[in-house]
């Protein structure tokens, strides 16, 4: 399934190429050099300076990390950071995989256990499933990433927190850009963005289409994107945005996962049902959204509220209980208001806040046999989800150097069912999740730049109305899935050294109950309750600027998550014990970046991964493995604007691996062999762009 030797040759190479540039780093350049610039982290919601902040956070500069990469998902910019493990790159109709700490990795569609934000309005729905398809890259100007329990932030969700920014008409330097891509596998890719500002008013457009044939067959992808924003001063201390996207796709196909055989015979096929059936998804999503910001009231009072529609098609790659369809409407407010005080002697700073969301999805779902014909009706029902949550969290100077930070959230989830097809009986029903969450931690900052922390957090995470399904075939909620509930400790530092270096370590325990993990039965997903898992990891990243033009990344994390207590009923063993699947324990990214005074640059990057299991049961071992890339390009000014050629290669040593795992996939199978776990990834290949800006 891969090539042991092959990757700790490669890994071996890269540490030794990486780290004598790195043992520099505690020896100040004899200029003075440059000093990393102060970050400010906004996910949060109570924005603090990232040395002030109680846990681990990664900012991303989403323009830079873009430079010269072809733009098809957030892997690209987000493999960076330590603790995400991030799947799915190649199959859009199943959606990138997404996992902070584990939590996540065992979605088999989508995002679960994160939070998504991009402009502080969701991506991710009251019962806790999030999307990605509708971010446009392009757009994108920064990504911060909360890694841990994150509850008490934002209530159901137990991984973290990913927030993103879209770019801004008073940040561009170039009013218009206009770019063009394009490479193999049928890769093309077009761009308009438009935008500007005048006094306090100020306008941002972007228009993306974006099309992929994929290396396996019945992986093609078409999708068009648009994001806007514009903002107005209404004083001096009040303002107003507004926030339109818009998201396409008219063919996401799915080509299935593969059997071990399989993959030996053919890595680019794609399964049997996936052609015959034409399995993939249709889908189209709009969202609105305003924010109010006030700062007369002497703090300041912020006030979103936003809505979402979105039409869902799509025809799973195998015959029975397989075309799903839903119109969904997803809307909601946010009302938060920050300020200090002054009390018992000592400075604070508050936030207090109030969030509420509501899903509406009008569902069916038919059967369809190996024919590819529609035989009947299986599911027509309406499920609403409701989300409310209130919550304060408190920042307090203990002295000049050590500050406590408290937080405290409640929140109740609603789950309802209204079975509109009674020939199989009424399905109807509802079920209530009521959680409190909590939060607390110590930064010391005991020299000017270096810092330590400590943190203890809960959070709770419910199923899904997708992991709620019944496997009984009854219908209705499965009664016996219960949510899960998480505890994290923590203990970190970051800071510099010399004056090119900046650090970041965290180590950690999760403890969770009732660990909610998948099954398949009859080609379906199901779930249940593990009794309880631990995760112990640590979290490592380097940034060195070597020169004033070259930048050493390095991000690693150790994973040691395992079942403490779990029988396995769905295949009758007790896999207390054992590793989580889809998880490797090891795995590093390595950038070298060199970026010219000319606008000439040249990137160069490494990923190795670990081996990992299949299935809860850990028979199936899939090989670790190294994948890297190489890109570059050159800038141009030309009378008032900017000309950028680039060209890149992904997977420059055609290294054979998989970008996706279907976790306990067939499960119900007794042969690991006739398992369908396998997404190969795309072989080497290669990409080119370019773009002008005016």
């Amino acid at each position: 399934m891969g090539h042991p030797d092959r990757p700790s040759l490669r890994l071996t190479a890269l540490l030794l190429s990486v780290f004598p540039a790195l043992a520099t780093a505690q020896q100040p350049p004899a200029d003075g050099g440059n000093r990393l610039d102060t970050v400010t982290v906004s996910g949060t919601r109570l924005e603090r300076d990232l040395a002030d902040l109680p846990g681990a956070a990664t900012v991303v500069d989403a323009r830079q990390t873009q430079q010269g990469q072809p733009g098809l998902q957030l892997d690209e910019s987000l493999a960076r950071v330590p603790g995400l493990y991030l799947q799915n790159r190649y199959n859009f109709a199943q959606g990138l995989r997404l996992s902070s700490r584990g939590f996540g990795a065992r979605a088999p569609f989508g995002v679960r256990g994160l939070r998504l934000n991009v402009d502080g309005f969701p991506e991710t729905l009251p019962d806790g499933q999030s999307q990605v398809d509708a971010i446009d890259l392009d757009a994108l100007e920064s990504i911060t990433v909360l890694r841990g329990p994150a509850s008490v932030l934002y209530g159901n969700a137990s991984g973290g927190v990913v927030d993103m920014t879209t770019r801004s008409g008073a940040d561009l330097v170039y009013p218009q850009r206009f770019s063009v891509s394009g490479g193999s596998d049928g890769f093309r890719k077009t761009n308009l963005q438009l935008g500007g500002a005048d006094g306090g008013n100020h306008h941002y457009l972007s228009l993306t289409g974006v099309r992929y044939q994929g290396q396996r067959e019945q992986s093609e992808m078409e999708k068009y994107l648009l994001t806007s924003r514009v903002g107005r001063a209404l004083s001096e201390h009040r303002d107003i945005e507004f926030f339109f996207t818009a998201m396409d796709t008219p063919t996401a196909q799915d080509p299935g996962g593969l059997t071990h055989a399989q993959v030996e015979q053919d890595r680019d096929q794609a399964t049997r049902f996936a052609n015959l059936l034409d399995a993939g998804q249709e889908v189209s999503q709009q969202r609105l959204g305003v924010l109010y910001r006030d700062r007369s009231l002497g703090g300041e009072l912020r006030a979103r509220a936003f809505v979402t529609q979105r039409d869902f098609t799509q025809q799973l790659p195998f015959p029975g209980s397989s075309l799903i369809d839903y119109e969904r409407l997803f809307y909601g407010v946010r009302l938060e208001y920050v300020d200090r005080v002054q009390a018992f002697g000592l400075a604070h700073r508050f936030l207090v806040g109030v969030d509420a969301d509501q899903q509406r999805d009008d569902r069916g779902r038919r059967s369809v046999n190996a024919d590819g014909q529609v035989t009947g009706l299986t599911a027509d029902e309406d499920q609403t989800a409701t989300a409310g949550g209130v919550f304060v969290q408190t920042d307090t100077d203990l002295s000049d150097t050590l500050t406590l930070s408290l937080g405290a959230r409640a929140d109740r989830v609603r789950l309802d069912i209204d079975d509109d097809l009674l020939a199989d009986g009424d399905n109807s029903g509802d079920q209530d999740f009521t959680e409190s969450s909590y939060s607390a931690g110590l930064n010391w900052r005991y020299h000017p730049r270096h810092g330590v922390y400590a943190t203890v957090s809960n959070a709770f995470e419910t199923p899904t109305f997708t992991e709620l399904a019944n496997p009984s075939g009854a219908g209705g909620f499965n009664p016996d899935l219960e949510p899960q509930k998480a505890l994290n400790r923590e203990i970190g530092g970051r800071g510099q050294l010399g004056d090119r270096l900046f650090y970041e370590l965290a180590l950690f325990r999760v403890e969770v109950r009732d660990e909610i993990t998948p099954y398949e039965l009859g080609g379906r997903t199901f779930y249940d309750n593990a009794a309880r898992t631990r995760r112990d990891g640590a979290e490592l990243m380097l940034e060195h600027l070597t020169t004033d033009t070259l930048t050493l990344t390095l991000a690693y994390t150790y994973s040691d998550y395992q079942f403490q207590r779990f029988y396995d009923d769905q295949q009758d063993q007790d896999v207390s014990g054992n590793r989580l699947p889809g998880l490797p324990r090891h795995h590093l990214f390595a950038e070298a970046a060199w970026r010219g005074l000319d606008g000439l640059f040249l990137i160069a990057n490494a990923q190795y991964s670990s081996d990992v299991f299949a299935e809860n049961t850990n028979e199936t071992e899939v090989d670790d493995y190294v994948v890297a890339g190489l890109r570059g390009g050159k800038a141009w000014r030309l009378n008032s604007g900017e000309l950028t050629l680039h060209a890149g290669v992904n997977n420059l040593f055609d290294e054979e691996y998989f970008s996706n795992l279907r976790i306990n996939a067939n499960s119900d199978r007794p042969d690991p062999a006739d398992r369908g776990y396998f997404e190969p990834a795309p072989g080497r290949h290669f990409y080119a762009g370019a773009s002008y800006a005016w």
